[in-house]
C-alpha cells in the first residue's frame, strides 16, 4: 500500500497541496490540480493508497474553507474506490 501524509503545517496554500497531489501513486501528468481532477483521478487509481492528514487545524488555517472541501472530496473518493483510504489524524 502506497502511504502519502498530507501535514497541514507545511500545506501553506491550494498550489502547494496540489503539487503534493499531483506526486501521489497513480496519479497522472494531466491532473487538473483542482478538486474536481482529484475526484477523478482518485476514483480511477487501481493501487490500495492510503493518505495520511496531519495537522488537520493548520491546513484549515491555511486554506479556510477548502480544507474542508479537499476533506470531502477524499471521503467522497473513498467511499467510490475501495482502493482509496484516508485518515484524518488527531493531534
Amino acid at each position: 500500500m502506497n502511504i502519502c501524509i498530507i501535514d497541514g503545517k507545511l500545506i501553506k496554500d491550494r498550489e502547494m497541496l496540489h503539487r503534493i497531489l499531483a506526486e501521489l501513486p497513480g496519479v497522472p501528468d494531466w491532473y487538473g490540480r483542482n478538486l474536481d481532477a482529484l475526484h477523478d483521478c482518485l476514483t480511477d487509481i487501481q493501487e490500495e493508497l492510503l493518505i495520511r492528514i496531519q495537522n488537520e487545524k493548520d491546513l484549515t488555517l491555511h486554506l479556510g474553507n477548502y480544507a474542508a472541501a479537499f476533506l470531502h472530496v477524499l471521503a467522497e473518493s473513498a467511499e467510490e474506490n475501495k482502493k482509496i483510504h484516508y485518515v484524518v489524524e488527531v493531534n
